[in-house]
C-alpha cells in the first residue's frame, strides 16, 4: 500500500526520535529519486543546487512557483518522506516566508528548511533578529496547518565566506532553536570539533551535516550525536561531472570512450521500476 502524505511525515518525524543517524541522499529530478528509494534509503531530502542545474540555473536561481513544483514531484515519486531544502523561503519577510511555508507544507513535504542567507552578495546575511521572525512565520504555518512537519534552521554562516564562521553559526542556532526549530543544521561543519560544537547547542534537538566530500563516515557521525545526514549537490554535481567529463571527449578530441561501462537502458529502467509511474 502507498503511504499517506500524514504516514510520511510521521515516519520522518520518528526517525528523528529513534536511535542512530539515518542518510536523506539528495535527488534532483524523478529519476533519481526513484533509484535512491531503492537502495533502502529511509528518507530523500531535495537539493536546491541540484534542481537548478537541471533547469540551466545557478543555485538559488529558480522561482519559488517552479521550486515548489519540482519539490511537489519529488515528494510524490516515491515512498519516502521528503525533506524539502527551501533555501530562504522564497520572501525576506516574515509574512512571506509564512505564505511560502504554507505552500511547501501543501507539496507534501515531511520537512523543509529555512536559512539565513539572503543572496545578495552585498548583504548576505538577515540579521538575527530577521532570521528568528522569519523561522517563527515558517513555525506559525506549520502550526496552523495541524500537520507533522519537521522545520530545519540554517544558519550558512561557516558555508558562505564572511558570515562570521563557526562562533556565529552556533550563536544564530541557538537562536533559532529558541524560535520553534525541529532540527538544526549548519552546512560546512566538516571537523569531528566543529561537529561536536554544533551538536552540544543543539542539546536535544536533532543536527543535520551535509557531506558532500570524502571525510567522517555514517558511523563517525552517529558517535558524534548527529541524527541525519544529507549530501546537498553533490550526487547531482556527480552525474554532471560524468557527463561533463564524455561530452567534452566527444567535442574537443572526437572520442567516445567515456561510453564504456555505462548502465544500459534497460539496467536504468530496472533500477527505478520501484517507483509509482
Amino acid at each position: 500500500m502507498t503511504p499517506t502524505i500524514a504516514e510520511k511525515r510521521a515516519h520522518f518525524a520518528a526517525l528523528h526520535a529513534a536511535p542512530g543517524c539515518f542518510v536523506t541522499p539528495n535527488p534532483w529530478d524523478v529519476g533519481s529519486a526513484k533509484f535512491l528509494s531503492s537502495l533502502g534509503f529511509k528518507a530523500l531530502a531535495s537539493t536546491s543546487a541540484g534542481m537548478a542545474f537541471a533547469a540551466g540555473r545557478p543555485d538559488n536561481g529558480v522561482t519559488r512557483a517552479y521550486a515548489l513544483k519540482h519539490i511537489g514531484e519529488l515528494a510524490a515519486a516515491t515512498d519516502l518522506p521528503l525533506n524539502a531544502d527551501f533555501e530562504a523561503g522564497f520572501a525576506r519577510d516574515p509574512d512571506g516566508v509564512h505564505e511560502s511555508a504554507r505552500l511547501v507544507i501543501g507539496a507534501g513535504v515531511a520537512g523543509f528548511s529555512i536559512e539565513d542567507y539572503t543572496g545578495d552578495p552585498k548583504a548576505p546575511f538577515y540579521s538575527l533578529n530577521e532570521s528568528v521572525a522569519r523561522l517563527n512565520a515558517a513555525r506559525a504555518a506549520i502550526d496552523e496547518s495541524g500537520e507533522r512537519v519537521l522545520l530545519t534552521a540554517r544558519s550558512e554562516c561557516v558555508w558562505v565566506p564572511g558570515g562570521g564562521g563557526l562562533a556565529e553559526a552556533l550563536r544564530r542556532l541557538a537562536a533559532f532553536a529558541e524560535a520553534g526549530a525541529d532540527v538544526l543544521f549548519a552546512p560546512g561543519v566538516r571537523t569531528r570539533e566543529d561537529v561536536a560544537a554544533v551538536v552540544r547547542v543543539a542539546g536535544k534537538l536533532p543536527v543535520n551535516v551535509v557531506v558532500s566530500a570524502p571525510g567522517l563516515t555514517r558511523a563517525e557521525f552517529e558517535d558524534l550525536g548527529v541524527k541525519r545526514i544529507s549530501t546537498g549537490a553533490a550526487l547531482a554535481r556527480a552525474a554532471w561531472g560524468g557527463f561533463m567529463h564524455a561530452a567534452r571527449d566527444i567535442a574537443e578530441h572526437g572520442r567516445f570512450d567515456a561510453f564504456a561501462g555505462i548502465p544500459a537502458s534497460k539496467e536504468i529502467e530496472a533500477a527505478i521500476a520501484g517507483g509509482p509511474s
